[in-house]
């Protein structure tokens, strides 16, 4: 008898990384389609972030990487956004998802409580600078070598892209932008290279 698994058509390469990279393409997307409603609608929806000591405030976790304080803003997360997403969404859109998850809750959480009272905290960057301690921490989290190898070698890159205005936006930012949400934004994501990974066994009881 034939299981019908063997009928079902090999994923192509091609069709997987599509897969992989809708996540971070779909959570941009909706981020311009929210600063658009934002721009058309009366109000400001900048009301629902992140306000720091206030409990209803803890929404803000939530939707506070999602929302912008204008244009500008928006258009300057959407690159790093996009290209650092996608480097953790290699590894699957569920690792992806978890990830950011992350990064939202501890990110959010250290801003909340060390945010001056009623200050409201808005922008992706938190999930970007998340990001991208995610891909220099993943070089450390258990795993083949091969893969460390290789993690190595993209968080070189990445770092010497970005690893510059990632400094400055944690010890040089100006006012009106939330050095708490990029610092405690990177602590999530390093924790997120972590979370949920163990050491695989390997023949004889080695672990790899």
């Amino acid at each position: 008898m034939i299981s019908p698994a063997m009928h079902r058509p090999a994923e192509s390469p091609r069709s997987s990384a599509l897969g992989r990279f809708a996540s971070p393409v779909l959570l941009l997307a909706a981020m311009w389609i929210i600063q658009f409603a934002d721009a058309v609608l009366p109000g400001s929806f900048t009301g629902f972030g992140l306000r720091s000591w206030d409990a209803a405030g803890l929404a803000g976790i939530a939707l506070g990487p999602l929302l912008h304080a204008s244009w500008p803003h928006l258009i300057a997360n959407s690159v790093p956004f996009l290209v650092l997403g996608c480097l953790v969404a290699v590894e699957g859109g569920r690792r992806f998802w978890a990830a950011t998850a992350i990064i939202a809750i501890i990110g959010g959480i250290g801003t909340w409580l060390v945010n001056a009272p009623g200050t409201v905290t808005v922008g992706a960057s938190g999930l970007v600078f998340g990001y991208f301690g995610y891909v220099v921490m993943r070089v450390f989290a258990p795993g083949r070598v091969s893969y460390r190898i290789l993690y190595a070698v993209v968080a070189l890159i990445v770092i010497s892209l970005y690893g510059g205005s990632m400094l400055a936006g944690v010890f040089g930012v100006r006012a009106g932008i939330s050095w708490q949400g990029h610092l405690f934004g990177a602590i999530g994501g390093a924790l997120a290279a972590f979370a949920g990974r163990r050491p695989r066994a390997s023949v004889g009881g080695r672990r790899e």
